[in-house]
């Protein structure tokens, strides 16, 4: 039963049904693992022994053990206490042998384990050195478990031999890996049944119980239920009906249901959680729509916990300026000025690094003043320097100075040859003179450069496109539709199954919003709508049903250069000064006492 408020009464219950009730517990197939170790950190020790029992609805349906050579000396005080001596293991299998067939075992399961980052901690740290990648396993650990469950009456601490002996266990653990999971299996039925007369039915809500999610999250459950199972967006709201985060699901109600149960571990999340007082559903054709829709949203309403998205009006542009001696600006706003513009960057650094690879491969001047064509201006150091023609003291005439600027915008249209090649030639150099900092530094301008013309020009490509009909099959058997203008979607629909999709499409077209062509590479839509467009496009299930106009690429466009672009990157260091992310705390200083 599921606890809605009311006015009348103040709560009001409804009977779920069972897909909101998630995976029932009886269906699920869990795996209950234990090990044996040399020491107790997987960086020093070594497994010497993997037991686990596979079990679903209280029925065993498997057993698995092997010992392990852990090509090391068993410690005297881990083989007294397990009974595992090096003759035992000098015949069994090593762990590269003993841990796919593990894996195979519990392909597609639920990991259980008593202190399970003891045992899973150890199972992860040596898929690392095996080239194995560590399943997404969900897992459940029956030592919180009983912590959240048993009280000190019931059971003294929550060891395995303590709660094996509580729950009448068939098996007593012996530090042996088979005997502690079965034993593990006998503790887990034992917590199962608790948890089951408190409402725990089904998988998720087990997660939640075992995470300690906030009553604050698991009463506002309901709010999930008036939405339907559909593509669309979903939008939390506080008691005042403001905006607090805003997102986008394939299913909403399923979406929806995941910020009240343990999946959803972001701490911002369970707070907005706990101001929420309502959801509001955008019900979409399909999941393109879904995610233009969101983005479209965010930008408007500027939700309190969304973080990307929110202010694609402070995106920045690098702007080849109108005037006899054009420059390089950096501006918020695009202008239908006939100026080139290339962007959008998400922050004035990135814009001042793709600026400073153009002014190291054309001498643009650099100067914010307006040159007159009949008075000249001092000369700046630049110009002494030769990184400048020095046009202020017309040392260079519009004409000649006119070649820099069509270089800039012809790198920004089509091949950006005119920036590249002086620039490859000066990290050679720099290399060859062993100076690496800076030739890594002049890589790192030319690859934020390049980004961006390759963003631009797959831009420009759509944006210059007046009509687009698109569609894609849909999951059930039907079409996807999309129509799209000058780089965004203005009509989005299904065509059922079975149907003729063109009266649809053709519906859609007659139907679809009018708009009128901007300036710039983003005319009509965000950068972030015109990109998800083109991932949308880009496989080859999608099929392109008419275009008005040419959708195409330069042939030497800077997407040439990406195999660069890729070896570039994966040779790049983070910048400590730069690297934003958080450092984890591995011990604090000791508080001074009085």
């Amino acid at each position: 039963m599921v606890a809605v408020p009311t006015l009348s009464t103040g709560r009001r219950y409804v009977q779920a049904t069972f897909d909101e009730l998630g995976e029932p517990l009886r269906e699920v197939t869990f795996v209950v693992v234990d090990l044996e170790t040399t020491g107790g950190s997987p960086a020093a020790s070594a497994v010497t022994e993997i037991g686990a029992v596979k079990v679903r609805g209280g029925e065993v349906l498997g057993e698995f053990q092997t010992l392990v050579n852990p090509r090391v000396g068993i410690p005297p005080f881990i083989a007294v206490l397990t009974g595992i001596t090096d003759a035992m293991v000098a015949a069994a299998p090593a762990i590269d042998s003993a841990l796919p067939a593990f894996l195979e075992f519990a392909h597609g399961s639920v990991l259980v384990a008593h202190n399970a980052p003891f045992d899973l901690g150890f199972l992860r740290a040596n898929c690392q050195p095996l080239n194995l990648s560590w399943p997404a396993f969900r897992h459940v650990d029956t030592a919180v478990l009983a912590r959240r469950v048993l009280t000190r009456d019931e059971s003294p601490n929550c060891k395995l031999a303590t709660l094996a002996r509580v729950f009448r266990s068939g098996t007593e653990p012996c530090h042996r890996a088979l005997a502690d999971a079965r034993a593990t299996v006998d503790v887990l039925h034992g917590l199962l049944e608790r948890v089951g007369n408190l409402g725990v039915q089904s998988l998720d809500e087990l997660q939640t119980f075992t995470h300690q999610v906030s009553d604050a999250q698991r009463r506002k459950r309901y709010l999930a239920e008036p939405l339907p199972h559909a593509p669309g967006c979903y939008v939390f709201r506080d008691g005042q009906g403001r905006a607090l985060y805003i997102g986008k699901s394939k299913d909403l109600r399923s979406r929806v249901r995941n910020y009240f149960v343990s999946s959803e571990t972001r701490s911002r999340m369970r707070e907005m959680v706990g101001l929420a007082e309502r959801v509001d559903a955008v019900v979409c054709a399909h999941a393109l729509e879904a995610e233009v829709r969101e983005l479209r949203l965010i930008a408007e309403h500027k939700p309190r916990y969304n973080r990307r998205s929110k202010f694609p009006e402070r995106a920045i542009y690098l702007k080849l300026t109108v005037e006899p001696f054009p420059r390089l600006s950096m501006v918020r706003e695009v202008q239908a000025d006939g100026a080139t513009y290339l962007g959008p960057f998400s922050s004035r650094a990135t814009a001042e690094l793709a600026m400073t690879a153009v002014h190291d491969a054309v001498p643009l001047r650099q100067c914010t003043t307006r040159l007159s064509v009949r008075r000249t201006s001092p000369a700046c150091v630049l110009a002494e320097i030769r990184r400048c023609g020095a046009p202020c003291q017309h040392r260079e005439s519009v004409r000649d100075y006119a070649r820099h600027a069509a270089a800039f915008a012809t790198a920004v249209d089509g091949d950006p040859a005119a920036v590249v090649t002086p620039l490859l030639a000066r990290i050679a150099a720099l290399s060859r003179a062993q100076r690496y900092e800076d030739a890594a530094t002049a890589r790192n301008r030319l690859a934020t450069f390049l980004r961006s013309c390759i963003r631009v020009q797959r831009l420009y490509g759509l944006t210059r496109v007046p009509q687009l009909v698109a569609a894609r099959r849909s999951g059930c058997g039907g079409w996807e539709l999309s129509v799209i203008r000058y780089g965004r979607l203005v009509a989005a629909g299904v065509a059922p199954v079975g149907a003729a999709p063109r009266p649809y499409i053709d519906a859609l077209v007659a139907t679809a919003e009018s708009i009128v062509r901007g300036p710039g590479p983003t005319p009509c839509a965000t950068a972030a709508e015109t990109e998800c467009l083109l991932r949308w496009l880009d496989p080859p299930e999608t099929r392109i049903v008419e275009v008005e106009g040419t959708w195409a690429s330069p042939a030497g466009s800077a997407a040439r250069m990406r195999n660069w672009l890729a070896e570039a990157e994966s040779g790049r260091d983070p910048d400590p000064f730069t690297d934003r992310r958080r450092l984890r705390v591995d011990s604090r200083p000791a508080r001074a006492s009085a």
